[in-house]
Parts: C-alpha cells; sequence; structure tokens
C-alpha cells in the first residue's frame, strides 16, 4: 500500500515502504511436526538401551512415564526384554527436608562415585503444583558438575499429585538404567513425606540428610523416617555451624538408641559433612559401602531385594484394580449420579461408596 506522503501533491516528503512483517507462525512447524520422533518397536528400544544410548534410554524412560494404554503396553513389553539383562547395581534413595541441599549433595556424591569408575543414574522426583499441575524439574540445574559428566543420566520426573504411581515408575525406569549399565542409581524424594515409604521399597541404602541449627532437630523429622534411614547425614557442617552440626549428631545419636534393632543388623550411623565445601563426603560414602558389604554378608540384601519385588506386584495389582474401576463406564455415570446425591444429603457418603462398589462387584 502506498502512502499518501508520496502523492505530487506533497513534494518533499516521502515514505519507504519499510520491511515486511515476518508470518505471525512459525513457517518451520509444520517441518518440525514431521520430524518428530517416531516409536520403535520393544526390539529397538531394548538394543539401543543395551548399547547404551542415552537418547533411546531417555524415549524409553518417557514411554514408562506415559499415561497412553498404547504407551504402557510397549513400555511393559520393553521391561520384560530388559529384565535379563539388569546389572549388578547398588540403589540410593535420598531424602531430606525442603533445602536441606539434596541436589547439592548428589552433586556431589554423584562425582565421588564416578571417580571409581563405572555410571551413575539420577532418578529425582519432582513436586507437581496442586493449581497449575506442572513441575519445574530443575534438579539439573543445581547438580552442575553431574549433569555434564559423560558417566552419569539425571532424568527428573514430575509426582503430578500422585506419588504412588511416579514411584512405580521410578522403579521401572531403574530396571531400563540398569538394563543400559548403570552400576549406581540415585533416587532423590520429593521431601520428607509420603513418598519416603515408596522409595525406601525400592532401594538398598536410604539415606537421610538433615540440617542443623533450625531449632528442635528431632521435631523435624517423623519417627517413622529415621527409622527407614540406613544413615543420617548432617549437612552444611561448616563455618559457624560446625558446633551445631556435632550437637544434632549427638542428639540423633542418642534417639537412635531408643529405635528398636533393624531387620538387617545394622547401626544406623549419623555423620556431618559439608556438601557445598565438599567436607566429609568420603566418610559419608565409607559408610555406604560399609553397609552393602554388611548386608550382603549376612544374605539380607537379597532377602530385601525379594520383598521389595514382592511387594511392587502387589502395588501393581492395587493400582490397576483401582484403574479399572474408574476407567468402566457405567462406574462413571453412577459415580457422578452418587456425587449429587451426596452433595444434597440426599445420602450418606459411606452408603454412596457402598452402593458403587456393590454395583462394581457384580458387573459381569
Amino acid at each position: 500500500m502506498e502512502h499518501i506522503e508520496n502523492d505530487d501533491n506533497y513534494a518533499g516528503l516521502s515514505v519507504n515502504k519499510g520491511i515486511s512483517q515476518p508470518p505471525t507462525v512459525n513457517p518451520y512447524l509444520q517441518k518440525m511436526r514431521k520430524a518428530r520422533r517416531r516409536l520403535y518397536t520393544a526390539g529397538e528400544y531394548v538394543e539401543g538401551i543395551l548399547k547404551g544410548d542415552m537418547s533411546i534410554l531417555s524415549q524409553a524412560v518417557t514411554l514408562v512415564e506415559s499415561n497412553l494404554y498404547e504407551h504402557q503396553v510397549l513400555a511393559q513389553e520393553v521391561i520384560e526384554k530388559c529384565l535379563p539383562y539388569t546389572c549388578e547395581s547398588v540403589r540410593i534413595g535420598i531424602t531430606g527436608v525442603p533445602g536441606a541441599g539434596k541436589s547439592t549433595s548428589i552433586d556431589v556424591f554423584g562425582l565421588h562415585v564416578l571417580k571409581k569408575g563405572g555410571k551413575l543414574a539420577v532418578l529425582a522426583i519432582d513436586p507437581s503444583s496442586e493449581r497449575s499441575k506442572g513441575s519445574i524439574l530443575g534438579d539439573k540445574t543445581r547438580m552442575e558438575k553431574l549433569s555434564v559428566h559423560p558417566g552419569a543420566f539425571i532424568r527428573p520426573s514430575p509426582s503430578a499429585g500422585s506419588l504412588g504411581g511416579v514411584a512405580r515408575k521410578t522403579r521401572e525406569t531403574i530396571v531400563l538404567c540398569e538394563a543400559a549399565g548403570f552400576d549406581n542409581i540415585f533416587v532423590e524424594t520429593v521431601g520428607v513425606g509420603q513418598s519416603e515409604t515408596a522409595v525406601h521399597s525400592m532401594v538398598d541404602f536410604f539415606l537421610l540428610i538433615q540440617l542443623a541449627g533450625t531449632g528442635d532437630e528431632l521435631q523435624g523429622i517423623k519417627r517413622g523416617i529415621m527409622e527407614m534411614a540406613d544413615g543420617i547425614v548432617i549437612n552444611k557442617a561448616d563455618g559457624n555451624n560446625i558446633e551445631k552440626a556435632r550437637l544434632a549428631q549427638a542428639q540423633f545419636r542418642n534417639a537412635l538408641h531408643l529405635f528398636p534393632p533393624t531387620p538387617s543388623g545394622w547401626q544406623p550411623q549419623v555423620l556431618t559433612y559439608s556438601g557445598y565445601y565438599e567436607i566429609g563426603i568420603k566418610e559419608v560414602w565409607d559408610m555406604i559401602d560399609e553397609y552393602i558389604l554388611f548386608v550382603k554378608k549376612n544374605g539380607y540384601f537379597d532377602h530385601k531385594r525379594q520383598e521389595q519385588s514382592k511387594y511392587w506386584m502387589f502395588e501393581s495389582i492395587n493400582e490397576q484394580l483401582k484403574d479399572h474401576f474408574y476407567r468402566n463406564p457405567q462406574i462413571e455415570i453412577m459415580l457422578r449420579e452418587k456425587e449429587r446425591k451426596v452433595l444434597s444429603n440426599e445420602q450418606s457418603s459411606f452408603m454412596a461408596a457402598k452402593d458403587v462398589l456393590d454395583y462394581y462387584f457384580n458387573i459381569k
């Protein structure tokens, strides 16, 4: 379109046409859609995983995390085929209060492990927002050195409000990582809460990270979490905080003596260290090595692995029963009707639940 200023009546004035505006839609979008990764066959996934192909391993983990039925079927086939190739790994669960320095500690712990050789996989469960349902998945940013190490694989996963479901998928991811040759597996939890029980049921050693100087140290940790811990480490034991860390160490040691003996026969230790300044890292890992040697010698290591496999079999049954119940079209209709009656005080919550379950059990 010509500007009116270029008319002969406006001699001496001229306006250039300017630069043509780019399209508002990315012209490469269609090409990007066509270039999306295709789904491999189960055999291709397994072949890539056994070769240690990180790209295919990542895609296989995404497949495991998918809620699509066809993805789940393919993922289970891949897992079954990978089971015979799983390596002898050491699985470490790492938990602690938010801000205790779990990610920073994993960064230095991981580098210490990798110096001995082998490969390390870090599986981090990231909390999801209850409002937006999104997750930051920013654990990699706090593992600066480990994230660029060629022997490390870091995979954050959103909890998506279902810690049990994510924990099951994390356990399946462990199988894939072991088949890919990772002989050290770290599982970082959301924080002190319900996820600890699930993570404890898939690891060999459960490490609890605690802080000193935050008030009553023993009040901040539930007894159940302390009873699950195979080792307690107090982070940020540096500078002016060293004395507070030593005091907390003594308090935790005294508290642990009041607990009943552990099933493994191991006496949990309490150590202090500094993840930021990398002080005491070797001592923490020597404790873990000592524990693994201890439980392998007395047979508890294999016993615990067998109990965990049995536990996850029953957990899978429970989850699939629940999924089958809520996906039933007749149940969906009935639930909406019962929900209306409960909200209008026409029926109690317990009787409504009983009616739905009775109907479900009688469906042929």
